[in-house]
C-alpha cells in the first residue's frame, strides 16, 4: 500500500505542475486567504479523486467526459472575467467573502473533471485493483484508499506550490497586473479546452468552430477590457464620495 500511495503522489505532482489546476490555483491565491485556496483545493481535490477512483466510469458513461470538459472550459472564460471584476467595495467584500471556499472548491471540481489528473487517477487505481485483486471488504480498501490518498496529496503539494508563487506575485506585482495575468490565463486555457472539446463533439471533419473560437478571441479580450474599466470607475466613483 505505502508503494502505491508513493507512486500515486510522485505521479500527480509531475502531472500537475504547470497544469491548469496550478495555474488556477496561482489566480485563486491573489484573490483568497492562501489558507482558503489551500482547504478547498484539498476538499475538492479529495472529492474529485474519490469520484475518479470508485465511480468514475458511472459517471462518464452518463455525462460524456468531452461535454464535461467544455463546461470546464466555459467555466474559465466565466472566472476570466469575473476574476477582473472589482469587490473593493464594502457589499463586494462581504459577497466575495461569504464563500471563497465554495467558490474555489467548485472551480477545481469542475476544473479536474476530464482532465488528465483525474484520468490518471482512474488509470492508477485500475491498475492497484488488478495488482490486488479479490473482492472483500480489505481488498477493496487496498485498492482504493493509497491511489485516493496518493492522488489528493500530490495534488495538494503541487497546488501549494502554485499558492505560494501566487501569494509571491500578489507582493510584489501590483494587483491590477496581476489580475490580467490571472483573467487572462483563465481566457486561453479557456479557449484551448473548448477547442478540445468541440474537436471531441462535433462530427468528424467540422471544422466551422474553429472559425468561431478565432471569433471569439477578440469578443473575449473586448469584454474583458469592458469589465475592467467599469469596475475601474467604479471604484473610483466610491473613492471620490468617500473622500
Amino acid at each position: 500500500m505505502l508503494t502505491a500511495f508513493a507512486i500515486a503522489v510522485f505521479a500527480v505532482f509531475l502531472a500537475e505542475m504547470g497544469d491548469k489546476t496550478q495555474l488556477l490555483a496561482v489566480a485563486f491565491s491573489t484573490r483568497y486567504r492562501w489558507y482558503t485556496v489551500l482547504w478547498a483545493v484539498a476538499v475538492a481535490t479529495a472529492l474529485n479523486h474519490l469520484l475518479a477512483v470508485v465511480a468514475g466510469n458511472m459517471i462518464t458513461s452518463v455525462i460524456p467526459i468531452d461535454w464535461i470538459k467544455l463546461l470546464a472550459a466555459l467555466s474559465f472564460l466565466l472566472f476570466g472575467l469575473w476574476t477582473l471584476h472589482d469587490d473593493t467595495s464594502p457589499d463586494a467584500a462581504d459577497r466575495a467573502g461569504a464563500s471563497p471556499f465554495f467558490t474555489v472548491g467548485l472551480a477545481f471540481f469542475i476544473a479536474e473533471m476530464g482532465d488528465k489528473t483525474q484520468i490518471m487517477t482512474l488509470t492508477l487505481a485500475a491498475d492497484q485493483a488488478a495488482k490486488v485483486g479479490g473482492h472483500g471488504l480489505m481488498a477493496k480498501a487496498q485498492q482504493v484508499i493509497p491511489i485516493w490518498c496518493g492522488t489528493t496529496a500530490g495534488m495538494i503539494l503541487a497546488d501549494g506550490v502554485g499558492i505560494v508563487a501566487g501569494v509571491v506575485l500578489h507582493k510584489r506585482i501590483p494587483t491590477h497586473v496581476v489580475k490580467w495575468i490571472a483573467a487572462a490565463t483563465f481566457a486561453i486555457f479557456g479557449l484551448i479546452g473548448m477547442h478540445e472539446s468541440l474537436d471531441a463533439v462535433l462530427p468528424e471533419g467540422t471544422t466551422v468552430h474553429h472559425l468561431v473560437l478565432i471569433a471569439l478571441i477578440p469578443v473575449m479580450a473586448a469584454l474583458m477590457v469592458l469589465v475592467a474599466r467599469r469596475s475601474a470607475r467604479r471604484a473610483a466613483c466610491e473613492e471620490k464620495a468617500e473622500s
